[in-house]
């Protein structure tokens, strides 16, 4: 006959078998349940990388839509602009309606293909970047060249384009980023210009730097939008005042070229009084280089 002792000892083994065969199987429906759940997961990721590969081939396609069309759309603008100046040199014989029409047509035009600069613009720096290439610049120079160009649009709205700079302001920085900063600066501050008002473009030396001012008498920006400035396809709360258009994309490369350049951007405004953007650039050290003219004779 079993001892006491022994049934007990065969009692706490059965026990141990027994929540040993229980554990066992837990862990078995445990490995099974996360075997079915890494699955899962692997099918949603899967799912996941399908649908980021159709919107990121969407969002090419797009892109590559966009710079087809602005591209094409580019060269029949461009040639239409260059018609409308012709017509401009020669326009004794236009009656005022005429003329009006002709002011109408030129601030058109001269809108959309800002809108096609900016589309291409934005294109680029999206796929690879605008390759930056610095030289030494004289700001006075370019910012007169432009000043120039956009006093024919500020007339047709009656708005008076003041410029004051130093003979020479001397910085490192690239060419075509200097005159897409500025043209899209100027033509933003033409744009939000009520009729019979001032713009202001001043260079200033500030140390070792220049300060570019582009100053207007337009509705000025709040305190809201302006931490929504320089965001893509952003619209403001405030209007073109002549029927223009705008994309939202003008500040958004303004700001891309600039940090890409190393310098500075800042914007000062307020409800009623005018906004001023201003863009310091470090003074360069390098000289201009004068070409020498390739029919030079030896």
């Amino acid at each position: 006959m079993e001892s006491p002792l022994n049934i007990i000892l065969i009692l706490l083994l059965l026990i141990v078998i027994f929540l040993q065969v229980r554990a066992y199987l837990n862990l078995k429906q445990k490995n099974k349940l996360i075997l079915v759940q890494s699955r899962e997961i692997k099918r949603q990721i899967q799912e996941q990388e399908r649908r980021n590969k159709q919107v990121g081939d969407l969002v090419h396609e797009k892109q590559q839509l966009i710079g087809l069309v602005s591209h094409d759309l580019k060269g029949p603008f461009n040639r239409i602009f260059a018609l409308i100046q012709l017509l401009e040199i020669t326009s004794e014989n236009l009656t005022p309606e005429q003329l009006e029409y002709m002011g109408k047509m030129h601030q058109i035009v001269a809108d959309g293909l800002g809108m096609i600069r900016n589309l291409l613009d934005n294109r680029r720096l999206e796929d690879q970047g605008i390759d930056l290439s610095s030289e030494p610049l004289n700001l006075t120079s370019i910012l007169g060249s432009l000043t120039k160009n956009y006093r024919t649009l500020a007339e047709k709205k009656k708005i008076q384009i003041h410029f004051d700079a130093p003979p020479n302001a001397v910085v490192l920085a690239d060419k075509l980023y200097v005159y897409r900063i500025f043209e899209n600066l100027i033509s933003n501050a033409l744009k939000f210009s009520p009729e019979n008002r001032n713009i202001f473009i001043s260079i200033e030396k500030i140390a070792s730097s220049y300060e570019v001012r582009v100053k207007d008498e337009g509705p000025g920006i709040s305190k809201e939008d302006q931490t929504k400035l320089y965001q893509k396809f952003q619209r403001l709360s405030a209007r073109p005042t002549g029927g223009e258009s705008s994309t939202g994309l003008g500040l958004a490369i303004v700001k891309a070229l600039v940090d890409k350049m190393g310098s500075e951007l800042r914007c000062e405004s307020k409800l009623g009084e005018g906004t001023t953007f201003i863009v310091t650039m470090e003074e360069s050290d390098t000289p201009i280089v004068r070409k020498k003219s390739a029919m030079a004779i030896n």
